[in-house]
């Protein structure tokens, strides 16, 4: 069987046409934006506003990183 058959924990991705695993994947999206993209796509079905606020947080993390990357100042 596929693993992407094959949900762990739920079936909040079972709905999706495709699951955001696959378009993470195949456009090479790094861990930060891959995991707004996850949890955007699922707090309706899942976590609900938690998952807005780590998607949220993943954002504020990855503003951060780039500026401190980039050598501006906050």
């Amino acid at each position: 069987m596929s693993a992407l058959n094959t949900q762990v924990s739920g079936d909040h991705y079972k709905s999706l046409k495709i699951q955001p695993i696959e378009f993470i994947h195949a456009n090479g999206i790094p861990f930060a934006e891959g995991s707004v993209i996850k949890y955007v796509t699922r707090w309706r079905d899942k976590g609900g506003l938690a998952d807005l606020e780590k998607a949220k947080h993943f954002l504020e993390l990855l503003i951060e990183l780039e500026t401190k990357a980039r050598g501006l100042a906050e």
